[in-house]
């Protein structure tokens, strides 16, 4: 029986996935088939899957090894009961990369006060909003796996102080770490400025509440590329009008796209920004994938494989 690796994604994704994918199933001479529709679900061994795709159940396919997500997040099929294999979470350089750039950026926004000289009309040179120097800024990561951890080293790079917090233990060097809400208490305490990229879970939402939010140094900036359910919105709405914090940049939501009607868009202290922080790169997202595929083909172990139980 030939191997198949279903693409389980929506239509939309087909023109630009499927030849990336096949592209690199002919480079790394892998002997399966890539199908959007198998002849029988007994035939398929890997499923490429996203959760906009037409596959939700799992169960039929009895020669299934392993569930590959197109996306970096998996909120949306790690508690799925029908779900017996591997599942492993998307880790693209590409969209690292990206998240690097787009992260950077927004600290660096904050840090120099670009927005209040980007918007002076006022005729007023602002010669007292000059920035500090970046070693007496301080900003806190919170979420440590790989996109977090890249951060980090770009900030690094410019000389931030910085403050790292994770649900569980870990050491980075050269980084004050945090753990647990003793440890999430702390950084907010400390940080000017704060990354999200947690991870969504049961234990992270609504990371962000009236009673995390009270303990934030006032002025506080936000920036949040992981979830949008990380913050509760009704907190962060009454955090922003009593001063709390100063700003948010905001590039995840609870629906998106983002509801007209949402009290984010009226908020002048929001910045809205439309999931683009990091983007999946087909070119390079296709030979992670296949390559991973390979790998277990051939024998070997699956990397970046869900702990279901965690969550991520």
């Amino acid at each position: 029986m030939p191997r198949n690796i279903l693409f389980s994604a929506h239509q939309k994704r087909h023109r630009t996935w499927l030849p990336g994918l096949g592209k690199e199933l002919s480079r790394q001479n892998i002997e399966a088939e890539l199908v959007v529709e198998p002849p029988d679900k007994d035939s398929v061994h890997y499923i490429i899957h996203a959760p906009d795709g037409p596959v939700s159940d799992f169960s039929g396919f009895r020669n299934l090894q392993a569930v590959l997500s197109l996306w970096a997040g998996v909120e949306e099929i790690v508690g799925n009961p029908t779900l017996k294999v591997p599942l492993v979470r998307m880790v693209d350089p590409g969209m690292v990369e990206g998240m690097v750039e787009w992260v950077t950026a927004q600290v660096l926004r904050y840090h120099i006060g670009m927005d209040a000289h980007i918007r002076n009309r006022s005729g007023q040179w602002l010669k007292h909003l000059s920035p500090p120097l970046a070693r007496h800024r301080v900003v806190g990561m919170l979420g440590l796996g790989s996109l977090g951890q890249a951060c980090l080293r770009s900030l690094a790079s410019l000389n931030f102080q910085l403050l790292g917090w994770s649900r569980t233990p870990k050491s980075l060097p050269c980084i004050r770490t945090y753990c647990g809400e003793a440890g999430l208490r702390k950084v907010l305490a400390e940080a000017d400025i704060v990354v999200l990229l947690v991870p969504l879970t049961p234990a992270t939402t609504n990371l962000f509440n009236r009673k995390s939010l009270a303990f934030a140094k006032p002025g506080l900036s936000i920036i949040n590329s992981g979830r949008g359910a990380l913050i509760d919105d009704d907190a962060l709405l009454d955090a922003l009008d009593c001063g709390r914090i100063s700003h948010a940049t905001l590039d995840v939501f609870r629906i998106e796209p983002l509801p007209p009607e949402h009290p984010f868009w009226a908020n002048e202290r929001i910045s809205i920004w439309p999931h683009i922080a990091s983007e999946t790169r087909v070119e390079t997202a296709a030979r992670i994938l296949v390559r991973n595929i390979a790998r277990h083909m051939n024998g070997g172990t699956l990397e970046n494989v869900v702990n279901i139980q965690r969550g991520y």
